[in-house]
């Protein structure tokens, strides 16, 4: 897909009418995971099945793999770091969000994983950072609006 139907879709994720909003965010969605074509579609949805049978380990091994291959797919990256964030290491699930963001700066879903990465490490004002700039993208997220809310009362 060309960078113009995409920042069609980024700005279709402000309009006011949620049917719109949503139809975008399900087809940046679907633009993400099959970045890679149909061999990076299957190896992130055989990891979601290892990840779904509790089998992390695996599902870590095939993700690695296939960032190793695929250095360059932001969806690999953004699997691993919610793996990670899943095990509760929010460090190596920090990076690899940030990987994300290097390769596809409006990745909205690595935004809010980073943002949930620096709560869970107590970091509040760099969580409302994130989450900010994951609305900046998303305007109409409520969990993320919420979520600046819970970080700034614990910063007070």
């Amino acid at each position: 897909m060309d960078s113009l139907s995409i920042n069609s879709l980024l700005e279709d994720l402000k309009n006011p009418d949620l049917v719109v909003r949503e139809q975008a965010t399900k087809k940046l969605w679907r633009i993400w995971f099959q970045q890679k074509g149909i061999y990076g579609l299957e190896r992130i949805d055989q990891s979601q099945k290892l990840l779904d049978a509790g089998e992390m380990s695996e599902a870590e091994t095939m993700l690695t793999a296939l960032i190793k291959d695929q250095p360059d797919f932001a969806e690999a990256w953004n699997r691993r770091a919610f793996l990670y964030y899943s095990m509760g290491d929010y460090k190596q699930s920090l990076a690899d969000c940030q990987m994300v963001i290097q390769i596809n700066p409006v990745h909205f879903g690595a935004l809010h994983g980073m943002g949930l990465c620096y709560a869970a490490l107590g970091r509040y004002g760099d969580a409302i950072k994130a989450f900010k700039r994951a609305l900046d993208i998303q305007p109409y997220s409520l969990v993320n609006q919420k979520l600046i809310l819970e970080c700034t009362l614990r910063l007070s």
